[in-house]
């Protein structure tokens, strides 16, 4: 994932906001925190600045975070520090999380699944297998096939979710949620909201 990483810096290097960033956490991932879901021991897998992560510190939990890009886990570490949160935040591979030499009780995903190709798809969630303890959950947001056009990223079908979980996880429910984006990008877009329970293989 070496040329991802230096493509994912680059876009955070080249501006102060990512074109996908708006400066606060996801609505449908407030809610989550909001009703005791994020905590425990909590990953943010592709935490790009961190508001997710900070999120569930904020609530008490355990965070660490997680992004190819070292601009990006810069600028989630100076946000931590000015919020006076306690958070792990490292740089690395969402495809080979056992380098974090530890495990979750909660993952969220917050736009990471949907910028995976097929075959990386297959190594994120074996990847997640890996980390999260038996009957801890995933929390998992991305572009749904709902949304119209092709500006973005890849469109994700229901189907596709249960496929790719379908070894070692139970799809416990997808829900239509609504991502927040820049203004430039119409301000809101269609997204699934899934919840996805890891179970004993």
């Amino acid at each position: 994932m070496a040329t991802r990483s230096a493509d994912w810096d680059s876009i955070y290097r080249a501006t102060e906001q990512a074109p996908w960033e708006t400066g606060r956490p996801q609505e449908a991932i407030v809610r989550l925190a909001e009703s005791g879901l994020l905590s425990g021991r909590v990953l943010d897998a592709g935490c790009g600045t961190g508001e997710h992560t900070l999120l569930a510190a904020l609530h008490g939990a355990d965070a660490t975070g997680i992004d190819c890009s070292a601009t990006a886990i810069g600028r989630a570490r100076r946000k931590a520090d000015e919020r006076g949160l306690k958070v792990r935040l490292e740089t690395g591979d969402v495809l080979d999380l056992a380098l974090l030499g530890t495990t979750f009780d909660t993952v969220v995903d917050v736009g990471m699944f949907h910028v995976l190709d097929d075959e990386e798809r297959r190594q994120y969630v074996s990847s997640l297998t890996s980390v999260t303890e038996p009957g801890g959950t995933c929390h998992l947001m991305c572009f749904s096939d709902r949304q119209p056009g092709a500006l973005g990223p890849r469109r994700i079908a229901q189907a596709e979710l249960r496929q790719a979980f379908d070894e070692g996880w139970e799809m416990v429910d997808i829900a239509p949620a609504t991502f927040a984006v820049a203004p430039q990008f119409g301000r809101k877009a269609h997204a699934w909201l899934a919840t996805i329970r890891r179970t004993a293989l």
